[in-house]
């Protein structure tokens, strides 16, 4: 991927030259974060097993958070976002004119009483190299192992950039290397089965075992569905379907400020009313690097920050507005509060078992159409998705019909939860809207005595 990786924005150098150039335009209390965004990606979209578009997108946006402090102490804030060139003279003046238009905004504006203001605690430098496929050699190594194979997906890879720098002399800087391939095989009646191989290691091996499991796995699609009727079986989440469950807690469950305004459903874990498992634990763990530790402010996470541990709320996600608004200690959460590495700790039941310890009811590999039916309460809707199956007696007899279901939080990752598996799976963000997203969460699966569906 060298050939990607030369565009301007993707240099430190750059990027600290632009922050110099925008630092220079302030005057007497007037302050200023920078953060950079970029990219330099190959797309491939493939629809059945065919490639239907290829191509190179090279992208960086530079945002602006402008603070003005007057005399008396008050914060006035606002923030602006410009697009790089990758042009030097054109980039700064872009960067000059979102700062002069700022300059002549804040004044204007409310005193913000929870803005921040920049401060220095410390840098950080993070670089992630990776062994990608060549850009040329993309598209054929990737329908390789197609052949007769019905799959439709996008392949993203390329170096990727996260930078922040402030007026108080701050400066972070992450850059990594990685690739996915999301994708869906579908049997001849179009049923689907959903995939994705990802990481920053390209291993051909690897990905011909995938795709193999995976077209092993899609024909037992292709036995008749059966119609489950509602009620409360046995269930077995897949990590996926588990990791569907939790990025529910991003929606304003693990957030210091939703609970505060009572928003949250575990506003009644704090008050004692309602409890997880003892086998759940949820935490924030940036020791494996696929993601930057800083926030919008600079500020940096630990590396390891347990939520909840075996069912005991430990923490949740502060952000420096929070922590002052509410008087509270911030952990260097993101401005959205939302989990951005979560892991799941693993169990006890071993893979080979799963079948056998379900003995009859629902294997479930994916979950779709999640949304909150009482968020306060901690109760979830949403639905089955791609591979279901029904099993008996510990065998899989056959792909289900799409199901709902409406249960609690604690009792699927409570009272019914009774054992995870002892592997975890990861599970990579691999939206491309906008933007490449980072990192994802390591989860296991998860073994429930019972799942309410409503229909």
């Amino acid at each position: 991927m060298s050939a990607q990786a030369t565009c301007a924005f993707l240099d430190k150098n750059y990027f600290d030259e632009l922050c110099r150039r925008a630092f220079a335009e302030l005057k007497e209390g007037e302050n200023l974060f920078v953060r950079l965004s970029a990219e330099s990606s190959q797309f491939v979209r493939i629809n059945g097993a065919r490639v239907r578009q290829s191509g190179l997108v090279e992208d960086a946006h530079l945002g602006f958070t402008f603070v003005l402090r007057s005399q008396q102490g008050e914060l006035r804030q606002a923030s602006r976002t410009i697009t790089l060139s990758g042009l030097s003279y054109v980039d700064q003046e872009s960067v000059r004119g979102a700062l002069h238009a700022l300059q002549k905004e804040v004044p204007m504006l409310p005193v913000d009483p929870f803005a921040q203001l920049p401060k220095n605690p410390g840098s950080s430098h993070a670089e992630k190299k990776g062994a990608l496929l060549p850009v040329e050699a993309a598209a054929e190594t990737l329908l390789t192992p197609l052949k007769g194979v019905d799959l439709a997906g996008i392949y993203a890879a390329g170096p990727v950039v996260r930078a922040m720098a402030n007026s108080a002399g701050l400066s972070h800087w992450f850059s990594t290397e990685t690739f996915s391939l999301d994708y869906s095989l579908y049997t001849p009646g179009q049923r689907a089965l959903k995939g994705t191989f990802a990481g920053t290691q390209w291993n051909a091996a690897e990905y011909a075992r995938s795709i193999e499991g995976a077209v092993q796995r899609l024909k037992l699609m292709e036995r008749k569905s059966l119609e489950i009727p509602r009620g409360a079986p046995r269930v077995y989440l897949a990590p996926a379907a588990l990791g569907n469950l939790i990025a529910m807690f991003s929606w304003g469950t693990v957030s210091e400020a939703s609970l505060r305004q009572g928003d949250s459903s575990l506003r009644l874990v704090r008050s004692g009313e309602k409890k997880f498992s003892p086998r759940f634990s949820l935490a924030e763990d940036f020791r494996g690097g696929e993601i930057p530790r800083f926030n919008e402010e600079g500020e940096l996470a630990p590396e390891f920050l347990p939520l909840i541990s075996e069912g005991q709320l430990k923490n949740t996600l502060v952000s420096a507005r929070t922590a002052q608004e509410y008087g509270a200690a911030s952990n260097g959460a993101a401005q959205s509060e939302t989990l951005r590495t979560p892991v799941v700790a693993p169990g006890s039941l071993a893979e080979v078992d799963i079948l056998k310890r379900l003995d009859t009811g629902l294997y479930l590999s994916n979950l779709h159409y999640l949304n909150w039916s009482d968020k306060p309460g901690g109760r979830v809707t949403g639905m089955t998705r791609y591979a279901c199956f029904w099993v008996e007696k510990g065998q899989i007899v056959a792909p289900i019909e799409n199901m709902r279901f409406d249960d609690s939080i604690f009792s699927l990752l409570g009272g019914a939860l009774e054992e995870l598996t002892s592997q975890q799976e990861y599970l990579p963000e691999v939206g491309t809207y906008g933007l490449r997203e980072l990192g994802g969460m390591r989860v296991p699966g998860a073994l429930l005595s019972e799942m309410k569906f409503t229909i």
